[in-house]
C-alpha cells in the first residue's frame, strides 16, 4: 500500500489496498526499544543476542570479513564506505596491535540515531564490536562517546560489565581462545572529534584536530597502529547480518545500498522520532508514517543527512533515501538526519544558525575553515538583519567556494553546503532580506512585510 498526504497531517491511502505505510518499516536494531529494561543482557538474549557472535566464531576471521563485505553493509556515519572493505584494509602479520574504535561522538545537528540506539540496545554494539575485533584480529577496542550524554555513558558501562560477567568479554571468550577488552571513553564535547582522525588524537589525550592523510588510520591510527574507526550503527548492524544471513540483509534496500537503517526525522513534523526502514524509502513515505507536517502547514525545505548536507525542497519528496539517489539529487545521505522545515521558516535564519555552529566548532587548524566560517557568519547576520547588500550574496557564495574542498577536513565542506544549496533554491529569499531591510518572515524586522517590491535596494 502506498499513501500520499497534503502534509497538513492527514495521510490518505492511494488505490491498491494493502496493510498500511508502517509495513515499510524494518525494525531490527529498534525491534525491542519499547520493552521494559530493553538495555539489559537478559532482554538482549531473549532476542537472539550474541547468536551472531557464536556463528562468527565458527568461521575464520578472513571469512567473517568476506561475509560482511558480501552483505553490502555500508558505513552509517555519513560517507557510506563499505564496512567489510574497511576491515580488509587492516594489514595482517605486521606484529603490531590492532585497534577498533567506535565513533559515538554524535554531533551533527539534527542527528539522533546512535544515542537512542546505545540508550535502548547497547548490547547490539558490544556484540558487533566483538565480531569486528575477531575479524581484524584485535584484542583492544574503544567506544568514544559524546561526553554530555551521561545516561548513555552509564548504560554503556553497565552493558560492558554484563558482557564481562557473562564471558563475552575478557579472556578466552566463549572458549574460543580469543581475548578482548573494551574501554568506554567520554569525550569533552567537540564537533570536530566526530572526524575520525581528530577523534583518535582526542582519544590519545591530545587536542582534537584532524590529521594529515596519508597515512590512513588503517595503517597508522590509534597509537600509530592499524585501526578501524566505525560508526555505532555500522557495528551494531553486524550481529543481525551474521545471525540472519547476508541474503536476508540484501533483500532490503537497493542493490548498491542494501539493508536497513535508522532515519532521524525531526523539525516541523507531527511525530518526530527514529524510523528504522530499508534504504531507499522516500521522505514522502516517512512523512506518511509520521503523520505528515504539523497540521495546517506544508514542507518548504529539508536536509537528508543533517545540516552539513545540501538542503533539498518539496520537489525531492520522492527521491529514494539511499546513497546513490540522494547524491544524484545534489545532496548526501550523510547521517540520515531528516530535518523538515515548513513555510514559516526563514531560510536565511536557518542557514545563519547552522553557519554559526560551524564557525564555533571549527578547530582552527586550517585557514579556509577558520577564517571562512567567521566571515560567512558576519555577512549572514547582516543579511538576516537587513543590513546586507545584494553584492553580499555573491560574496558568501565565493567564500563558501574557497572553503569547499580546500579545508583540512570535511567540516569546511559541511559549512559550505547549506550556503550553496540555499542560494540555489532560495536566492530570492536572500534578496528579500536586502530589499526589505529585514526578515520578510518577521514583520518586526522588515519595512516591507506586505510589499516585497520595495524599490529601495542596497548595492
Amino acid at each position: 500500500m502506498t499513501v500520499s498526504t497534503d502534509y497538513g497531517g492527514t495521510p490518505r491511502p492511494e488505490a491498491g489496498g494493502g496493510d498500511g505505510p508502517e509495513k515499510l518499516l524494518a525494525p531490527v536494531l529498534s525491534a525491542f526499544w519499547d520493552e521494559p529494561r530493553s538495555w539489559t543482557l537478559e532482554t538482549y538474549l531473549r532476542h537472539d543476542g550474541y547468536q551472531g557472535l557464536r556463528k562468527a566464531l565458527a568461521m575464520s576471521p578472513d571469512d567473517v570479513i568476506a561475509y560482511v563485505k558480501d552483505s553490502g553493509l555500508r558505513g552509517r556515519g555519513g560517507a557510506g564506505f563499505p564496512t567489510g572493505m574497511k576491515w580488509q584494509f587492516i594489514p595482517q602479520g605486521d606484529g603490531k596491535p590492532h585497534y577498533l574504535v567506535v565513533n559515538a561522538d554524535e554531533s551533527e545537528p539534527g542527528t539522533c540515531k546512535d544515542i537512542p540506539l546505545l540508550f535502548a540496545n547497547p548490547h547490539s554494539l558490544v556484540e558487533g564490536m566483538i565480531i569486528a575485533c575477531y575479524a581484524i584480529r584485535s584484542e583492544r577496542a574503544f567506544i568514544y562517546l559524546r561526553g554530555e550524554t551521561v545516561p548513555v555513558l552509564r548504560r554503556l558501562h553497565e552493558a560492558v560489565r554484563e558482557a564481562y560477567a557473562a564471558g563475552y568479554l575478557g579472556r578466552n571468550i566463549l572458549g574460543s581462545g580469543i581475548d578482548l577488552d573494551i574501554t568506554v571513553h567520554a569525550g569533552a564535547g567537540a564537533y570536530i572529534c566526530g572526524e575520525e582522525t581528530a577523534l583518535l588524537d582526542s582519544l590519545e589525550g591530545r587536542r582534537g584536530q584532524p590529521r594529515l592523510r596519508p597515512p590512513f588510520p588503517a595503517v597508522a591510527g590509534l597509537y600509530a597502529c592499524p585501526t578501524v574507526v566505525n560508526n555505532v550503527e555500522s557495528i551494531a548492524s553486524v550481529p543481525a547480518i551474521l545471525n540472519r544471513g547476508k541474503e536476508w540483509f540484501r533483500s532490503m534496500g537497493s542493490e548498491k545500498s542494501p539493508g536497513f537503517t535508522l532515519y532521524s526525522l525531526s523539525g516541523h513534523v507531527a511525530r518526530p522520532g527514529q524510523y528504522e526502514a530499508p534504504l531507499g524509502i522516500t521522505l514522502r513515505q516517512l512523512l506518511d508514517m509520521s503523520g505528515g507536517m504539523r497540521p495546517g502547514h506544508r514542507l518548504k525545505f529539508w536536509t537528508p543527512g543533517g545540516s552539513s548536507t545540501p538542503l533539498l525542497t518539496d520537489e525531492h519528496l520522492d527521491v529514494p533515501l539511499d546513497y546513490e539517489a540522494v547524491g544524484a539529487a545534489g545532496s548526501m545521505l550523510g547521517t540520515k538526519a531528516l530535518q523538515c522545515f515548513d513555510e514559516t521558516t526563514c531560510v536565511v535564519r536557518a542557514v545563519t544558525r547552522w553557519t554559526e555552529f560551524y564557525a564555533h566548532e571549527s578547530c582552527g587548524k586550517c585557514t579556509p575553515c577558520r577564517e571562512g566560517t567567521y566571515w560567512l557568519v558576519q555577512l549572514l547576520r547582516d543579511i538576516e538583519a537587513g543590513r546586507g547588500r545584494l553584492t553580499d550574496l555573491d560574496k558568501i557564495d565565493d567564500i563558501a567556494d574557497n572553503i569547499n574542498g580546500k579545508s583540512f577536513c570535511a567540516l569546511g565542506d559541511g559549512a559550505a553546503s547549506p550556503i550553496f544549496s540555499s542560494l540555489k533554491y532560495f536566492r530570492a529569499e536572500y534578496e528579500q532580506h536586502v530589499r526589505g531591510r529585514g526578515c520578510p518572515f518577521d514583520p518586526a524586522k522588515s519595512t516591507v512585510w506586505a510589499d516585497q517590491s520595495h524599490p529601495e535596494v542596497h548595492v
